[in-house]
């Protein structure tokens, strides 16, 4: 079976965990796609001493391997921060796209979740949802996540970057975040995790049913 779940949405909206939960609740696999661009992105500051240089980030784009996603440090600010300014460069967008359709398109199912996914690297998946919150709520989120390894941490940083962040997204010129016309919008502002998850497992299996008819 071939069956795609494009899920996408801003930082700290809750997209990747309920990603994992609907991977698990159907047997799909999962692929974060933000791990690809934080992966180049470290590498990148790492391979020019802090600066971002993006020939570089092309290069190594184009040689990621699957170790390169499971660094201890992808989760932390200085990799979100350098996967969000990576993520504007066509050749690095361009180099990775392949992996991520081939991988949409696996036998099984799957669920991959990003910020152009529904738009641009699966525009023809049987599932779209654009997971959202305001960015409030997301800076909190993102907060409590970080302020255990960052004691200088302050939730007016974290607000300020996820702002900044956000902007930068939806305003790049090649696949910029925006929600694909017949995506279904998932708010979680108010939802618990688990009230969300249910929410995408019904519009998963209502589709899935549709299929089958």
């Amino acid at each position: 079976m071939k069956f795609t779940v494009a899920i996408d949405g801003p930082a700290a909206a809750g997209k990747g965990t309920i990603s994992k939960a609907i991977a698990e609740v159907f047997g799909f696999g999962h692929l974060d796609s933000g791990l690809l661009y934080r992966a180049v992105g470290i590498k990148t500051l790492e391979h020019g001493n802090g600066i971002l240089d993006p020939v570089a980030a092309e290069d190594i784009a184009k040689h990621l391997t699957p170790e390169d996603l499971r660094r201890d440090d992808l989760r932390t600010g200085l990799a979100a921060r350098a996967a969000s300014k990576v993520a504007v460069l066509p050749n690095v967008r361009g180099a990775l796209l392949e992996f991520q359709r081939i991988f949409a398109r696996r036998d099984g199912g799957a669920v991959i979740d990003g910020r152009d996914i529904g738009t641009v690297i699966c525009p023809e998946a049987e599932v779209k949802l654009f997971v959202t919150a305001s960015a409030e709520i997301r800076a909190r989120r993102r907060f409590e996540e970080l302020k255990q390894t960052n004691a200088d941490l302050t939730l007016d940083s974290v607000l300020n970057d996820v702002r900044a962040r956000d902007k930068r997204d939806s305003e790049r010129e090649m696949s910029p975040m925006v929600p694909a016309e017949d995506a279904v919008l998932l708010d979680t502002s108010e939802l618990s995790i688990d009230a969300a998850v249910a929410k995408a497992v019904a519009i998963i299996n209502e589709r899935l049913e549709q299929g089958r008819d």
